[in-house]
């Protein structure tokens, strides 16, 4: 098993993936024993049913990608994704709220979620660092901290850029050594892959994860 495996969410979140595409992606996390795959909402069912087994997880995004859906929402979200057979969230914060200011209202959007959970799945905040301030970035990190979430998460991989080398290193200084840091959106082979861990990642979110742990 390559080192990088256990580390990575196999993702595939597009619009279009078909019920052959979630196929292929659970047959590569398990022949790759990936830590999980990512997939929206609708495809949780049948990503565990395939999985079924293995030791690969289900990993699912809530309030995506924009963020912008209502706390009830995203915990209503949550819950079913759970039920469904979730065993990792990747929620989108509140951003707008987050840029005016708004700290309360981020921080008990990220709870409704935390709570929704009931220690039953892993949080990740996905805090989406392209459309921030490095400011903003550290805001958002200590937030999520303080609303009880596992890990904070730099992109959704659907706005204007993705993980960067400086921004796990801010976010990293941000949570401190205790809680984790997700580092996705256009990682796309092993050395981008290796910096984002040197930098302090210690999740990947890809869909090119077949090509980084294949290389070399």
């Amino acid at each position: 098993m390559h080192p990088f495996s256990s580390i990575i969410d196999h993702t595939l979140l597009k619009a279009d993936a078909t019920s052959k595409e979630i196929e292929e992606l659970c047959e590569e996390a398990k022949a790759f024993q990936f830590c999980s795959v990512c997939v929206n909402p609708f495809w949780v069912k049948k990503a565990k049913e395939l999985l079924k087994g293995s030791a690969v997880k289900v990993c699912t995004v809530i309030g995506f990608p924009l963020g912008s859906t209502t706390s009830e929402t995203k915990a209503f979200e949550a819950n079913e994704a759970i039920e469904n057979g979730a065993d990792e969230i990747d929620m989108v914060l509140n951003i707008g709220a987050l840029k005016e200011g708004k700290t309360e209202l981020v921080e008990k959007d990220i709870q409704s979620v935390v709570m929704a959970t009931r220690g039953r799945a892993i949080v990740k905040v996905i805090i989406e660092t392209s459309l921030l301030t490095d400011e903003e970035k550290k805001t958002a990190c200590e937030i999520a901290v303080k609303a009880g979430a596992h890990y904070v998460k730099t992109s959704t991989g659907f706005s204007t850029g993705g993980a960067t080398v400086e921004d796990v290193e801010l976010m990293r200084k941000a949570v401190g050594p205790d809680i984790g840091v997700k580092a996705s959106g256009g990682i796309r082979d092993r050395e981008t892959a290796e910096a984002l861990v040197k930098a302090g990642a210690t999740r990947i979110g890809a869909s090119a994860s077949v090509a980084i742990v294949s290389e070399g």
